[in-house]
């Protein structure tokens, strides 16, 4: 099974109130180099909006995010969805998400929790809130213990403040909102999105250089 990790080294973190924007939006992330996008499970339109994705954008990896219960898993997939991500797990999400056939990062913010997933065979999860939860100081001390967990971290984390993050050894991907701004949203300015998109792409590929 393809590692989310790997997908993308920065994957847009997308929050659609409006299904008609879903496949302009993915054809400018995915023009601007980032393929990998998660669109967030928080408003009316999301499984819509992956259903259009997944139609309509063949070069797009669409994810569902904020998967909160194993209804939300079946629905995810069956809309398109071809890689899952939870803020957080319960035992019963994980043995959904397990068997969903696709891969996915569930949540975590404290050593504790990376245990208890490395205990069930899950190596690869989500770090978050990642800045409000300790940020690159926190998820290097786990490095030594810890080192076969592998992180997304989410959350807080800036176009200034993503290479530091990218950086770490356990550290395979960040998931971000910087090159998505509310104004240019607002304004469909689909350009602009894709050129902030670009700038993350070169930020990622010269990581990986």
């Amino acid at each position: 099974m393809t590692s989310v990790l790997d997908l993308a080294p920065v994957i847009p973190v997308v929050v659609l109130d409006d299904a008609a924007d879903a496949v302009p939006l993915a054809r400018a992330l995915v023009a601007g180099g980032l393929p990998a996008i998660e669109v967030t499970l928080r408003t009316a339109a999301a499984l819509d909006a992956i259903r259009a994705i997944a139609a309509e954008v063949p070069d797009a990896m669409i994810g569902a995010g904020t998967v909160l219960t194993a209804g939300a898993v079946i629905d995810s997939v069956k809309a398109g969805a071809r890689f899952l991500v939870s803020p957080g797990w319960t035992d019963a999400l994980l043995r959904a998400m397990q068997v969903s056939g696709v891969p996915f990062l569930p949540g975590v913010s404290t050593a504790s929790e990376v245990v208890a997933l490395l205990e069930r065979g899950v190596t690869e999860m989500k770090f978050f809130p990642a800045e409000a939860a300790g940020g690159t100081a926190y998820l290097k001390s786990l490095a030594g213990p810890l080192p076969r967990a592998r992180f997304c971290p989410t959350g807080g984390i800036t176009a200034e403040s993503a290479p530091s993050y990218l950086s770490l050894p356990n550290v395979g991907c960040v998931g971000g909102t910087w090159m998505l701004p509310p104004d240019a949203l607002a304004a469909k300015d689909w350009d602009r999105v894709e050129s902030l998109a670009r700038e993350a792409s070169t930020l990622s590929l010269s990581r990986r250089s």
